[in-house]
């Protein structure tokens, strides 16, 4: 991949995270120890926020991550094994993301604040800050906030629910459900018309809907197996209109499953 300089607004999200980690005496001395995982995920497709990210091809989305009390960081790829806008037979690595988060629970209640750099081929890079809110009560409700902050400035807003059941052997079926809204603030980032065609209003609608099931199987004490199958759709017609135009497939909904081998200690 191409060599890519991280951009000032960068550097100053990154100061002011480490500013509200220091605010909190996080380097005070206790009995808090390191952890780390990794995880290969493997996936028929590769869907983001609605969008299609690749087509005909498997797509391999390895990821590790390190902690240290509230504090971690976690980088992530995809690995496209024959990228369908691409005539080279080849897989290519084709995007890099680091995260770095901050999380804290007081009692029911966790928040979280991150900061999100997408290095990406063929477009511009991409930076969102982000502010999380969860409830550990039923169906375990999530609310999170992101901020565009270099390319295409915008706002995405995501409601999440979820819940596990305990199945034998230690094993859990996971159920997830999720919707987002798109609020731009850039003339580039337009509503297109039935014909595909950007108009001249900035898109703002409700964007994509997500349900999942997934399988959690332990094996062992530090490893797991989750197979998983998934539901993208629209949930508007200008987002059916917005993920058509930029599908590889000229459709808009999509289900897609894979498997993710994890390691944690």
């Amino acid at each position: 991949m191409k060599k890519r300089t991280i951009k000032l607004s960068a550097v100053t999200a990154i100061g002011f995270l480490i500013l509200i980690f220091s605010s909190t005496n996080l380097w005070a001395e206790d009995e808090a120890k390191p952890s780390a995982s990794a995880d290969v995920g493997v996936f028929s497709q590769y869907i983001w926020r609605g969008y299609e990210l690749s087509k005909d091809s498997i797509v391999i989305q390895p990821s590790v991550t390190v902690g240290y009390k509230d504090v971690s960081f976690n980088l992530w790829g995809n690995l496209d094994t024959d990228v369908y806008t691409d005539t080279r037979d080849e897989a290519q690595f084709n995007e890099t993301d680091m995260t770095l988060s901050y999380d804290k629970s007081f009692g029911m209640v966790s928040l979280g604040v991150g900061y999100i750099y997408y290095a990406l081929d063929a477009i511009d890079d991409s930076q969102e800050i982000y502010l999380s809110l969860g409830l550990d009560t039923l169906l375990s409700p999530s609310l999170t906030v992101y901020r565009e902050i270099s390319h295409l400035p915008s706002w995405y807003i995501s409601l999440g629910i979820s819940h596990s059941f305990e199945l034998p052997k230690e094993m859990t079926l996971d159920l997830a459900g999720s919707v987002g809204y798109y609020a731009s603030d850039d003339d580039d980032f337009v509503k297109v018309d039935d014909n595909f065609n950007p108009t001249t209003d900035k898109y703002n609608a409700f964007h994509n809907g997500l349900i999942s099931v997934g399988l959690t199987i332990p094996v062992g004490k530090f490893f797991s197996v989750v197979p998983m199958i998934a539901y993208s759709f629209p949930l508007t017609n200008d987002a059916d209109n917005l993920i058509k135009s930029s599908s590889l497939s000229d459709k808009s909904d999509f289900v897609f499953g894979g498997v993710t081998a994890s390691l944690s200690f």
